[in-house]
């Protein structure tokens, strides 16, 4: 990768973009995001942009394609690990109690959809 931002289309719920977004901070690259709709059959342009309605898909600054976690793993492990990364997957370890206690579904309650 050319040092440009890496664009991730994904969704926060789903556990393989939470993956992908952890290993991204780890090495230090920065990444867009890109939602995508909650269903595969409503993700016209994902499939347009990719050829698939599956996430996460990883698309780099010079416009590379890596589809699922394992294509995206593999990709990345080519890059040297981030000056920060260990300290990361230690902050990661230690906030899994709050990822499994269902914190972030008790935050999203502050901020009910209409």
């Amino acid at each position: 990768m050319d040092g440009s931002p890496v664009t991730l289309y994904q969704a926060e719920w789903c556990p393989f973009s939470s993956a992908v977004r952890e290993l991204l901070t780890e090495l230090g690259i920065d990444v867009v995001l890109r939602q995508v709709e909650p269903f595969p059959e409503q993700r016209a342009e994902l499939g347009e942009v990719a050829g698939t309605d599956e996430i996460p898909v990883l698309v780099t600054g010079d416009g590379r394609i890596f589809r699922g976690t394992r294509d995206i793993f593999a990709h990345l492990a080519t890059r040297e690990p981030g000056r920060f990364a260990a300290a990361h997957r230690g902050r990661y370890a230690e906030h899994r109690e709050a990822r499994e206690s269902g914190a972030t579904e008790r935050l999203l309650g502050h901020f009910p959809l209409p």
